[in-house]
């Protein structure tokens, strides 16, 4: 167990005072040479995640002809998140940033490398995926730190629009180069190709991002990351805010899972249109809405986000269905006032933290909904548990709006809580 004894201080660097406009826009946030490096960091590492992946697929696949195992291989590493935000997370918010950033970085291409290694046996390879899983969940939480720190306060969701509109490109891309550097390299070379990735972005973080100053003191360890875990789910107003990140996201990810088993055919383009939506709502509601107006469409679009899987239980034409998803994929937009409001409410020296459990709670969510779906399938049939999670969504996001409501009610105080300072571009 690590002592509580106070790291020793890093000298801040002079800051900025916010600046009271915020960028307008996206080239605005990538004129500024920190988010830029971690935005381009962010982008490598999840081509690089999404290659891994793919490749460890493919072998486990190729070896053991487990439609369970394969799949497994390429989303188990969701599950190891949680045990990230249940032990160390506070690494995200302790001595040097940047440094713990770039180690854990360095950690991830440790591991992707070894997964290029001829012959190694199946279950060496899961346990480095779930080893994997977890320093990333950890990577993450301090990234999304650095970020909330080098953007002024009205430009975070704008930068994580930008993120998440990057994050789902980059994966839809990563799938496709996938497919294409299997037909010419083997698995183990597509690794070793994803390790390059993951080495380019730890060598842009180190050479564009600067260091912090020490936002806890304690040192971080599973005592402090129990501490402020339990903090944030003492915190009414935080309760309500990871609820609704969490549990309407995962119910309808689940839903998507079905839609290879719905219909095989029109699996690839109910796929394309809830992945088109996604971007589209992300890029609307972080570009073009202001901060009040994001806040106030919050509820609006988790409605959005389930009430159209309702139409899967009357077994509708394709094209409507395609719509529908199209809309549905939209209303994941919700996440971005949701993770601003979140912010807003956890003091700065827990803001790594905090994010990071969002986060690994959200991925994790939306495993226990594919499994949930898939498990409820098997006896309500595809279409009609769509439908059953879909009206559990929407169930979950009206019956939790009192208390959504109670967290931006204290947010609207002149003594509620605020984000600290950011920098200004």
């Amino acid at each position: 167990m690590p002592s509580d004894t106070t790291p020793p201080p890093v000298t801040p660097p002079p800051v900025t005072p916010p600046s009271a406009t915020p960028p307008a826009g996206y080239r605005a946030l990538l004129r500024d040479r920190e988010f830029t490096g971690l935005y381009a960091g962010f982008t490598l590492t999840v081509a690089a995640s999404t290659l891994s992946g793919f490749a460890l697929g493919t072998l486990v696949g190729r070896e053991t002809r487990s439609p369970f195992l394969t799949a497994v291989s390429m989303y188990g590493a969701t599950f190891a998140t949680v045990l990230g935000a249940l032990t160390l997370m506070s690494v995200a918010d302790g001595a040097r940033p940047r440094r713990t950033l770039v180690a854990l970085q360095c950690v991830s291409l440790a591991g992707v490398a070894a997964q290029a290694v001829p012959g190694l046996p199946t279950a060496v390879r899961f346990a480095l995926l779930l080893v994997l899983g977890f320093f990333q969940s950890l990577a993450t939480g301090t990234r999304m730190g650095l970020l909330a720190e080098s953007v002024p306060d009205g430009a975070y969701a704008l930068a994580r629009s930008l993120m998440n509109i990057t994050s789902g490109a980059t994966a839809v891309l990563g799938y496709a180069l996938g497919a294409l550097l299997l037909r010419h390299l083997t698995p183990q070379e597509v690794f070793g190709t994803a390790a390059v990735l993951t080495g380019c972005g730890t060598a842009v973080v180190a050479a564009t991002v600067r260091e912090r100053p020490v936002r806890l003191t304690r040192r971080p360890g599973p005592r402090q990351t129990w501490t402020a875990n339990a903090a944030l789910f003492a915190r009414p107003g935080g309760r309500a805010l990871l609820l609704n990140l969490w549990v309407p996201n995962g119910l309808i990810v689940g839903c998507e899972a079905l839609f290879l088993s719905y219909d095989p055919g029109a699996a690839g383009v109910l796929l394309a249109a809830g992945s088109a939506g996604l971007l589209l709502g992300d890029l609307t509601v972080g570009r073009l809405l202001g901060a009040e107006r994001r806040r106030r469409a919050a509820f609006a679009l988790r409605l959005l986000l389930a009430a159209p899987f309702l139409l899967f239980a009357a077994g509708p034409p394709t094209a409507v269905l395609a719509v529908a998803v199209f809309v549905s994929g939209a209303g994941f937009a919700a996440t971005l006032p949701l993770q601003e409001q979140l912010l807003a409410l956890t003091p700065g020296p827990e803001r790594g933290q905090v994010q990071g459990v969002e986060s690994a709670g959200r991925m994790t969510g939306q495993g226990l909904g594919a499994a949930l779906a898939g498990g409820l399938a098997q006896y309500l049939g595809t279409g009609t548990t769509m439908a059953v999670l879909a009206a559990a969504s929407l169930a979950v996001t009206v019956l939790s709006r009192p208390s959504v409501v109670r967290a931006e009610r204290l947010l609207s105080r002149p003594s509620g809580p605020r984000p600290g300072p950011g920098r200004a571009t």
